[in-house]
């Protein structure tokens, strides 16, 4: 299913998009009885009621025209910080190695690092982009993992029964910020850097193994161009070895990591500027787009 987060008459609702992606079902269309937020939906919907939603998604004719609602962010309001995987494609090591703090050729274990936002930039929507700290704004297209249950401990081959979906994700960073700081959290935190959307797919129409690709585009030129399966911790290894001691809830978003193309790896680099338009599209689930205000 295509999950949203819409806004109609200044009120936000959860519902889908159409298999053709041209009109909108309510949650009530789609056999709920009461309003939920996406992360309500996640922990609170059995899998029952998921799959007589789907039944219905699967042969559903009307609803609204999607024109007539305002995408939002699939989660407006993530539930904790994202937790994020850094350096996650061979690719995106190399071209970023020489402005590391630390050496990545030496690595050996899976990055992970937070991200904070109060509030998660949607589709089609700017925000305020943060140069006059940090002229080094940077952007990063990356497969965002969304947990539908409650998970511990868990083995990587139990890994897709923890998981809602997935979406697109726009992991924005102001670089020099990140190396002042030698880590990540506060370059990577500021109001409006985090984006996603349009949707988020259920798991069933992507199931695992994950062969997708992704892409950016700055402008209209192609920045990134590559796929999820050249990650080097795929998902199942990801969502295990996060949920090891750690308790994984359902709504928590994972994004996890981005390929080569980001501004920081040109020479010299590319980074954004003020009305700057960056795409962000992975294949089976949309394109993401914000500028740059």
């Amino acid at each position: 299913m295509y999950w949203i987060t819409y806004e109609k008459d200044g009120t936000q609702k959860v519902g889908a998009l159409t298999p053709n992606r041209k009109t909108v079902l309510t949650l009530k269309e789609l056999g709920f009885e009461e309003e939920l937020s996406m992360v309500e939906l996640i922990g609170k919907a059995d899998a029952d009621a998921l799959e007589k939603a789907e039944r219905i998604w699967e042969k559903a004719e009307g609803g609204m025209a999607v024109e007539e609602v305002k995408l939002l962010s699939p989660i407006p309001r993530p539930i904790h910080d994202v937790i994020c995987v850094g350096l996650n494609y061979y690719s995106h090591r190399e071209e970023t190695e020489d402005r590391h703090e630390f050496s990545a050729k030496n690595l050996q274990d899976t990055v992970y690092f937070s991200k904070r936002a109060c509030r998660i930039t949607g589709p089609d929507e700017g925000f305020e982009g943060r140069v006059d700290i940090d002229e080094e704004l940077d952007y990063e297209v990356e497969l965002a993992v969304i947990i539908g249950k409650e998970c511990k401990d868990i083995q990587p081959e139990e890994a897709e029964e923890y998981i809602f979906g997935y979406s697109v994700f726009n992991d924005f960073s102001s670089r020099a910020v990140q190396r002042r700081h030698t880590q990540w959290l506060r370059g990577k935190s500021m109001d409006g850097y985090t984006a996603m959307g349009p949707v988020i797919v259920g798991k069933k129409q992507l199931p695992l193994p994950l062969e997708l690709n992704l892409s950016s585009k700055i402008n209209g030129e192609l920045r990134q161009n590559s796929n999820t399966n050249l990650m080097m911790a795929d998902i199942p290894t990801i969502v295990s070895e996060l949920s090891q001691g750690m308790t994984l809830e359902p709504g928590d978003i994972i994004a996890t990591g981005t390929p080569a193309g980001v501004g920081m790896g040109f020479k010299p680099p590319k980074y954004l500027k003020k009305g700057d338009c960056v795409e962000c599209t992975i294949e089976g689930i949309g394109t993401l787009t914000n500028w740059i205000k």
